[in-house]
């Protein structure tokens, strides 16, 4: 072949890889064009390939997005606005650009409309909150590639160049397809991680954000590489590097002259290769040459000059053909002599590689001779030492295997004989025997013999057999708990502490712990029948019952029983309930030491129990001294005798051998559950007996009782309520809220009796003084003291008449004018105070009502007497100043004895309720300041009447004059009305007030008439009448003192 021939194959052949190099460039990183054509096919390349990827985007999303820092053809979107032709500064300018023209908002969201048509692909319609708008903008519209704003036909294709539906690998490589999309659907849809409810998936967009992603976090088996991993290495590369770096710089700063013959010869062979490389066009080095490219192929080959010269001058086409391959022949040895050169410079290097392979592969074969001995020592080791000895190990191993066959079966047969031994056990009701092999062969199918045919249904009759078992014991428990507490009161009979130690041992073995609520079932069930059944006993047994009328309901009945027979009726109950519930007592006290024993703590380390429940101001404080009153009503219940778990609990844990059967937590729920079951017993008791007083009480019966009646209704109860009390260790609140309601309508009529027996008697009441029993004498003497008597009320009622009347009251050597309704009204007083000591759960109503009625007597006074209402309630003529004196008179005694009625009641109330005491204290104040407005009335009268006959006074004889002798007799009339009514020191008090009122109006007098303390004729007129009216003043009983000086009345001038 002649070289022409050679440097044609070679011209052929050499652009088809330097194409595949630049074709494997152009998919790497494309480098900016120079010539208009390859701005064109790049630009051409870029569109289509965003519409591969933008027009599938309803499907899935491109794997890569363009990199905003890429220098070649990409540029920050932000600078210029793809619709408005503006151009902008900095990213913030061109965001609030698209904020405020190509963006709407639509209630709270922001929609983007920065696109074609005003839509943006790649937000929803829905709009998004400002943050997420915000990271929107910045990621797909601030720095994105400036291809994508170049706009698309309708065809898809550039708007520059036709579309066409010729295929092509160029264009089509990177067409989209489904292995591009990041969110597949049905994989969403059928996670197995997430419920279907958890997938809103109707009310997501679809898109990336569509699922959350999840980081991934490192590797904990690869290490977390440093720079500190490559120190050694570049330490090793760095002193080469520099001698690299110091060569290259040596080489490119030498000068270039012909005739340096200094020069070396890697310097002189560089410059000629220059030289000759300057000669090849820059077209044929450029990275992005390709040959597929219409602009780049006319530029080598220029075939369109080669047309029009063929046809010209077909000579001259044919001879342009053939410089045109003889030049390119030239570019072509001028590469490969350069080649060559660059190859024969590192000769060197390339032997000293091939000198180190040669003896690498020395290393190599002596490698492999020293593998190969190895291998044969091993070999003749194995054979020699360890076969022998790896036989011995076999066998060992399967005699260990027959072993465990035999242990298998030995096993099996047990296992075959649990039915027939759990038989036997539920007859002799070993329920925690035949429940804990239950357990245990359960246990071992499912560990050692698993998988056995032959056992494949015993597990399923295991487990049918212990459901039966648990139903054979809630039976049992149910017939025993109903034999039990519905067997006779008057027996001898005790709880069957074995069967019951049986029953309840099983159910905590199994956690059944509604046992306790059947119990609880029955217990009332067991209360409610042993009430009625005592009811009719008591209906059926009563004299004066007519048969006749005993076609009504059992309530109706015995509300034909009078107070004694239905208070008779009322013990039975509660002595018939005390003893159901001390039998509750004795079976809650074996079930509690069973669940001790059941937990594993010591049944003889008792805890007190927890009382809960409000302690109310009930009727407790009168129990004990009901209890002493009534010793004729003492019972003599036998007490509970000592329980058979309690004495033989060591010996019985000890037999049993009874694991822990339950968790401490569930101890402390069964032991609270225990003690919440004596709690409703209790309460359940009394809701039933306070129903039984309520049906009593429907037509008034209760609040028409008597004092006396009442207070032995209310011991009988605390007695009752004292008894279950000591049961279930806690207050209970029902049946004593019921007594409560009932003593507060007791003291409701109580009230309003007394209330309306003071209303008519005032009314009646002329207001005269009263003559005094002896008994009452007696009665507010014993108050003063601070003793109420029974006894003394009685007498006081009664009356007997044996004793002569007093005229006064006397107390703590005082004497008190009374008419007969402030003797009422103590003796009242001393009726509230009673009721306190009888009833004491209402001492604070008690507090209140007698507040009322003294507060009532206090206004009622007041109107009547200084309201003048007397005048026409009673019909008297006028009040007088008797009529004054002796109201004061009766409101100070009860003043007296207020302080009385504060002391007692401070000892009864509790500490809590002492501010109820102030009420006392106001009325204490009201009373007082009606005493004061008597006595203020007093005065004004007298005053007007100074001020009347003073104005008429004329200073003439005869002396005494008229006036002075009216004034005189005016002041010996008051005098003689209040001097038997109050005391003495009261009257000297009024008097002082009366001369300091007189002697006012005289002053006013001397004004008027104009006499002066001059020794004149009238001045000593005057003074001859102030002599009498000294003289007359001081003659009175006890006010001798009263006027000494009657010189001031001349200190007018």
């Amino acid at each position: 072949m002649s070289g022409w021939e050679s440097r044609s194959q070679s011209l052929q052949s050499k652009p088809t890889k330097l194409n595949q190099v630049h074709h494997a460039q152009q998919h790497g990183s494309r480098a900016s064009t120079s010539t208009a054509g390859n701005r064109h096919v790049t630009r051409s390349h870029h569109q289509n390939r965003h519409e591969r990827t933008g027009s599938n985007s309803e499907f899935g999303f491109p794997k890569t997005r363009t990199n905003p820092n890429s220098t070649s053809g990409q540029v920050p979107n932000w600078k210029s606005c793809r619709f408005c032709a503006l151009t902008f500064k900095n990213p913030a300018d061109f965001c609030l650009h698209l904020r405020e023209y190509h963006c709407t908002k639509e209630g709270g969201s922001f929609v983007c409309r920065y696109g074609l048509n005003g839509v943006c692909t790649t937000l929803p319609l829905e709009g998004v909150s400002d943050g997420d708008y915000e990271s929107h903008v910045a990621k797909d519209h601030s720095l994105v590639s400036v291809n994508d704003a170049i706009k698309k036909s309708p065809n898809g294709s550039s708007s520059d160049e036709p579309a066409s539906s010729v295929p092509s690998v160029v264009n089509d490589q990177h067409k989209w397809t489904i292995y591009c999309s990041q969110v597949s659907l049905p994989a969403v849809l059928n996670d197995p991680r997430k419920a279907k409810r958890e997938l809103d998936f109707l009310t997501k967009t679809w898109g990336e954000t569509f699922v959350e992603r999840n980081d991934i976090l490192p590797s904990p088996h690869l290490p977390h590489i440093t720079r500190a991993h490559f120190e050694k290495y570049l330490r090793w590369t760095g002193t080469r590097l520099k001698e690299h770096k110091k060569l290259d710089l040596a080489i490119s700063t030498a000068t270039v002259d012909p005739s340096d013959n200094h020069q070396s010869p890697v310097v002189r062979l560089k410059e000629r290769g220059s030289t000759e490389v300057e000669q090849i066009p820059k077209m044929f080095f450029r990275n992005d040459f390709a040959l597929e490219n219409p602009d780049t192929f006319e530029a080598v080959l220029p075939w369109s000059q080669f047309r029009g010269q063929r046809l010209s001058d077909p000579a001259s086409g044919h001879q342009s053909s053939k410089l045109l391959q003889e030049k390119l022949s030239h570019y072509l040895d001028i590469v490969e002599v350069q080649i060559a050169q660059q190859i024969s410079i590192r000769s060197n290097a390339f032997f000293s590689a091939m000198a180190s392979h040669d003896k690498l592969q020395e290393n190599l074969a002596s490698t492999c001779r020293a593998i190969r001995e190895l291998r044969d020592k091993i070999n003749n080791i194995d054979a020699i030492l360890a076969q022998g000895n790896l036989r011995l190990l076999k066998l060992q191993i399967s005699r260990a295997n027959y072993v465990k066959v035999f242990n298998k079966l030995k096993l099996m047969a047990t296992v075959h004989q649990t039915q027939p031994t759990i038989q036997i056990l539920l007859t002799t009701s070993e329920f925690v025997g035949a429940l804990d092999l239950i357990s245990t062969t359960q246990e071992v199918l499912t560990q050692e013999l698993s998988g056995l045919q032959s056992f494949r249904h015993l597990g399923s009759q295991l487990v049918e057999l212990e459901k039966l078992i648990d139903k054979m014991m809630t039976q049992d428990f149910a017939r025993f708990t109903a034999a039990d507490l519905n067997r006779p009161l008057d027996g001898q009979g005790h709880v069957d502490e074995d069967k019951l130690t049986a029953i309840i041992l099983g159910m905590l073995r199994q956690h059944r712990f509604s046992f306790l609520e059947t119990y609880r079932e029955e217990a009332a069930e067991s209360i409610k029948a042993l009430i009625k059944q005592t009811v009719v006993q008591a209906v059926s047994t009563a004299d004066n019952m007519d048969n006749d009328a005993n076609i009504g309901s059992l309530a109706d009945q015995m509300r034909l029983l009078n107070f004694p027979q239905w208070l008779q009726l009322f013990r039975a109950v509660f002595e018939n309930l005390g003893l159901l519930m001390n039998r509750v007592k004795e079976t809650t006290t074996v079930i509690k030491r069973l669940v001790d024993l059941a937990a594993g703590v010591d049944p003889d380390s008792h805890t007190e129990p927890v009382v809960t429940g409000p302690d109310q101001n009930g009727l407790v404080e009168c129990a004990d001294e009901a209890t002493a009153l009534d010793e004729g009503e003492q019972d003599d219940e036998p007490q509970p005798r000592p329980s058979k778990v309690e004495e033989m609990m060591p010996t019985t844990a000890a037999k049993l051998d009874v694991d822990v059967l339950i968790a401490p937590i569930e101890h402390n729920r069964l032991t609270q559950s225990l003690q919440d079951l004596l709690l409703f017993v209790c309460d359940y008791a009394h809701d039933r007996c306070l129903k039984l007083l309520i049906a009593r009480g429907k037509d008034g019966f209760l609040e028409r009782l008597s004092s006396g009646e009442f207070v032995s209704l209310s011991r009988a109860i605390e007695k009752f309520v004292g008894k279950c009390e000591s049961v279930c260790e806690r207050r209970s609140t029902s049946l004593r809220g019921g007594l409560q309601n009932q003593a507060n309508k007791f003291i409701s009529r109580f009230h309003e009796e007394r209330k309306t027996k003071l209303s008519l008697i005032l009314d009646s009441e002329r207001w005269k003084q009263a003559e005094v029993p002896a008994e009452f004498q007696d009665l507010l003497s014993a108050m003063a003291k601070g003793e109420i008597s029974l006894t003394l009320l009685v007498n006081a009622d009664k009356g007997s008449g044996e004793r002569k009347p007093l005229e006064l009251v006397e107390i703590a050597n005082q004497r008190y004018s009374v008419v007969g309704t402030v003797l009422l009204l103590l003796k009242m007083v001393a009726e509230y105070c009673q009721c306190a000591i009888d009833i004491p759960s209402v001492t604070s109503d008690i507090l209140t009502r007698l507040v009322e009625i003294l507060q009532m007597f206090n206004s009622r006074s007041c109107q009547l007497i200084l309201g003048a209402g007397a005048l026409q309630v009673v019909g008297l003529k006028t009040i007088t100043t008797k009529n004054l004196a002796l109201t004061s008179r009766c409101l100070q005694l009860v003043i007296l004895f207020i302080p009385v009625v504060k002391d007692f009641f401070s000892q009864k109330l509790p500490s809590k309720m002492q501010g109820l005491l102030k009420n006392l204290d106001k009325i204490l104040k009201d009373y007082n300041d009606h005493v004061q407005e008597i006595s203020n009335k007093l005065v004004n009268i007298m005053d007007d009447s100074f001020r009347h006959l003073l104005s008429t006074w004329e200073v003439k004889a005869p002396v005494p004059s008229a006036c002075f002798r009216e004034v005189c007799k005016r002041v010996r009339k008051l005098h003689e009305a209040i001097a038997e009514l109050l005391p003495p020191e009261q009257i000297k008090v009024l008097f002082m007030r009366l001369n300091v009122s007189f002697k006012t109006h005289l002053r006013d007098a001397l004004i008027r008439v104009k006499v002066r303390n001059d020794g004149g004729p009238k001045h000593g007129l005057v003074t001859s009448d102030l002599a009498f009216y000294t003289e007359f003043i001081q003659s009175l009983d006890g006010l001798d003192s009263v006027v000494d000086n009657m010189d001031d009345v001349w200190d007018w001038r």
